[in-house]
């Protein structure tokens, strides 16, 4: 009987993981979905569906990521599987993607790569807020596609 139970668990596991990765793998397939938020003190800003800040490098170029290895580890990009979409208070006309080298695809706001900020743990935080590494400034980004600065 308890070796019954034990390959009852292990497969009960292995079904819940196959199904979170089904859910995840969906997900990703429907692309990002940017939104506005205007809590912290910067002001309106973007932010991911999950609430997260979202920044631009200023080290990048237009539709062009310079963040990779190290720089990716600590300012993770925010890649999509499909579309990127706009939600309420965010120009869709601004909305685009990018390739990145190994052939995925990032999302871009106005020209510039987005990205998370690995200091960020919950949604409302923006620690990477005027923060100067890898080679520049990183900045919350505005629904207006511009750096937002400090007020």
């Amino acid at each position: 009987m308890r070796h019954h139970l034990t390959s009852l668990a292990i497969v009960t596991a292995a079904v819940g993981l196959g199904m979170a990765g089904m859910s995840q793998s969906t997900s990703a397939a429907q692309g990002v979905e940017l939104q506005v938020s205007d809590q912290g003190p910067y002001g309106d800003h973007l932010i991911d569906a999950q609430g997260m800040s979202l920044y631009l490098f200023e080290g990048d170029g237009e539709l062009e990521s310079t963040c990779y290895d190290a720089c990716a580890k600590a300012w993770p990009p925010l890649m999509t599987n499909g579309e990127a979409t706009a939600g309420q208070d965010v120009d869709e006309s601004m909305l685009t993607t990018v390739k990145r080298k190994d052939g995925s695809t990032q999302a871009a706001y106005n020209g510039h790569p987005l990205y998370h900020f690995v200091k960020d743990k919950q949604p409302g935080d923006a620690k990477g807020q005027g923060v100067k590494g890898f080679g520049s400034e990183w900045y919350l980004i505005s629904p207006e596609g511009e750096t937002v600065e400090e007020e």
